[in-house]
């Protein structure tokens, strides 16, 4: 995967987290995903197709999802339930979707978000995508942001 595909959703992320949450993110290492275990247990994802194909995974630790749901609903969540899985579900689709703007010679369409919750949650990217993963600190704990998105051959394109 190539660096000009990461960069638009790395800084669509501390965009989207800064106007919206009012919360500073910090990038650490950025590296390849490395199995298909998520590290945090709650996981919104988006499926891209267009001139290139790929996933997006925010994922979030309990407490960033339920203070980024807090903030977003202006209300106190103090537990993983329908509302947050909603608000996770469409800060994903923020991320997502500022990102894609910046990506238009790919001509992307974007799914609905899903979220998945559990310790130890798997996603799994297509076979012919590497993810790279991308982990951030917050004021309120850890997320990580991992996007697989691999050109589509012209030939393919139906």
């Amino acid at each position: 995967m190539r660096v000009e595909y990461i960069n638009p959703f790395v800084t669509s992320l501390k965009n989207t987290f800064q106007t919206m949450l009012n919360c500073d993110t910090k990038r650490g290492q950025v590296c390849l995903q490395d199995g298909s275990t998520s590290r945090h247990p709650v996981s919104g994802v988006i499926g891209l197709t267009g001139k290139a194909v790929g996933t997006v995974v925010l994922n979030l630790s309990e407490n960033v999802a339920l203070k980024a749901a807090a903030t977003l609903l202006l209300t106190e969540m103090p537990s993983i339930n329908d509302e947050v899985l909603d608000a996770v579900g469409e800060l994903t689709n923020m991320v997502t979707g500022a990102a894609k703007a910046e990506l238009e010679e790919y001509e992307l369409k974007v799914s609905l978000p899903n979220v998945i919750t559990g310790a130890n949650h798997e996603i799994h990217f297509p076979s012919d995508v590497t993810p790279v993963c991308v982990p951030f600190e917050t004021e309120w704990g850890k997320l990580t942001l991992e996007v697989g998105l691999a050109p589509v051959e012209e030939e393919a394109i139906v």
